[in-house]
């Protein structure tokens, strides 16, 4: 059974820092993508970034791109997230996710991310 477990979320003030940790089980994703997503109070599940395979780190935004950082432990079967410079704008549930394929077919549960002004 795969399982994705994330770990960092919390709370924090506008203009800090937070990392967030994916921990997969069950199988590895070595070829697979593997990346993170975000869902904000009233508003859409929204693509916040990902690495893998053979691509480089894609981000959602431009926002994103300049302050968030994607990175991967291939060995550890594990992906993080660093989110620099936070605003209120990026409080949300952040959910790691894997591919299979051209799918995003495994999440985890979620991780409450809260900015503070």
């Amino acid at each position: 059974q795969v399982r994705l477990v994330e770990s960092g979320g919390g709370l924090v003030q506008a203009g800090g820092s937070l990392r967030l940790s994916c921990a997969a089980s069950g199988r590895t994703f070595d070829q697979d993508l593997m990346g993170w997503f975000r869902r904000a109070p009233g508003k859409e599940r929204e693509f916040v970034a990902s690495l893998g395979g053979s691509r480089g780190p894609i981000y959602g935004t431009e926002s994103m791109k300049g302050r968030f950082t994607v990175s991967r432990d291939i060995a550890a079967n594990t992906v993080s997230l660093q989110m620099n410079n936070l605003t209120p704008e990026d409080t949300a549930v952040y959910y790691c996710s894997a591919s299979q394929g051209n799918t995003w077919r495994y999440w985890g549960q979620g991780t409450q991310v809260t900015v503070s002004s």
